[in-house]
C-alpha cells in the first residue's frame, strides 16, 4: 500500500511541474491561483511522498 501512495505522491509532484512549465510557456504568470495551486501540488506530492517512504520502512521493520 505504501508503494501506491508513494506512485501518488510522484504524480502529485510531476502534475504541479507540469503546471509550472506551462504557465511559464503560456505566460499565465498573472494568475495567482495557478501559480499557488502548482506549488501547492509539489509541496503536497513531496511531502505525501515521504511519508509514505517512511511507512514503508516503518512495515518492513515490523515484519521482521
Amino acid at each position: 500500500m505504501a508503494k501506491k501512495i508513494q506512485l501518488i505522491g510522484f504524480i502529485l509532484i510531476l502534475i504541479g511541474a507540469v503546471l509550472i512549465s506551462l504557465s511559464m510557456t503560456l505566460a499565465w504568470n498573472n494568475y495567482n491561483a495557478i501559480s499557488f495551486g502548482s506549488v501547492a501540488l509539489v509541496i503536497i506530492g513531496i511531502i505525501t511522498y515521504i511519508y509514505a517512504g517512511k511507512k514503508e520502512i516503518g512495515d518492513e521493520i515490523e515484519k521482521k
